[in-house]
């Protein structure tokens, strides 16, 4: 069977999109159309069904896909194999919040680091992160908002739980998590808020999930990383709500404590997203495919 058919399938059911495989790819819109109907005529089976804006695959299609996307990636890679390392084809720009990227996503992307990939980051807002990768800055980026239209392409990653946590000494000033039960939040007034920003989200969301109530009290400390959130809670600062795979470490040492264990945890969804049709690309649809693969252990 002939390769380019088959890349063609690949990028068309990547991209979503006949008009934007055809784009990535070089060729005319009709000769991509051509090529999948050849494709199609020789296995008998419909690859997709056609929709107003793009495509979606078949049952068929998406079968095949995961069978041969990741052996013509590894062909592409093998044609590389001969590109200076510094060339940006092998460059994967990559976004999110500065903890997530630090404890997750960089680790989780260096057996890639290994082979060749380049990396290069940047932090921001959600917000921040999907413009930037709309205007092209970034490759691949994770975010907690989901966007719209059909400029980028979100694929949810992981979930992420929020625990609610404070020094030893805090947690025995309110009477631990039986004094926060029977108080509910007027318990923590008196405690200051360790927060990433002003408009306090962390807190607000679990204040909204759990209490359903509003926290009264401003923060105290603003810190834009939520490693540093944690220290400062760590050293005594006040109550703050992080990530409990970033407060595992801490918890289990001693050096904060969950003030709440609520039947139904808050969570926030990560989102791994790209601008649609890139991932036909073969470095952005690796470090895609291997940041999935890793969430699925978070």
């Amino acid at each position: 069977m002939d390769l380019a058919l088959l890349r063609t399938f690949v990028t068309v059911h990547r991209a979503g999109s006949f008009t934007r495989a055809a784009a990535l790819l070089g060729l005319s819109q009709p000769a991509v159309t051509s090529q999948i109907r050849s494709l199609e005529r020789q296995l008998g089976r419909p690859l997709f069904l056609r929709r107003p804006r793009g495509v979606i695959a078949t049952t068929v299609g998406d079968e095949l896909a995961h069978k041969i996307a990741p052996h013509l990636d590894a062909l592409t890679e093998i044609t590389e194999a001969g590109l200076d390392e510094e060339s940006v084809t092998r460059t994967l720009h990559l976004a999110g919040p500065p903890e997530f990227a630090a404890e997750r996503a960089l680790p989780a992307l260096a057996p890639l680091i290994d082979r060749g990939l380049a990396v290069r980051t940047s932090f921001g807002s959600a917000e921040e992160l999907l413009s930037g990768l709309a205007a092209g800055h970034h490759d691949l980026a994770v975010t907690t908002a989901r966007p719209r239209g059909g400029l980028l392409t979100a694929t949810p990653l992981c979930d992420e739980e929020h625990v609610l946590v404070a020094a030893p000494r805090w947690a025995a000033r309110i009477g631990g998590p039986a004094g926060l039960q029977d108080r509910g939040p007027k318990a923590l007034d008196p405690v200051p808020v360790v927060e990433v920003h002003e408009s306090l989200p962390l807190i607000t969301r679990y204040w909204s999930a759990v209490f359903d109530a509003r926290p009264t009290a401003p923060a105290a400390v603003i810190a834009a990383d939520l490693r540093a959130v944690l220290a400062c809670a760590a050293a005594g600062a006040g109550i703050a709500v992080v990530p409990r795979y970033l407060a595992a470490p801490a918890l289990d040492r001693g050096e904060v404590v969950s003030l709440l264990d609520p039947p139904v945890p808050p969570l926030r969804t990560y989102f791994l997203v790209v601008r649609t049709g890139t991932l036909a690309l073969p470095h952005i649809a690796r470090a895609h495919e291997w940041l999935l693969r890793a969430a699925a252990a978070w």
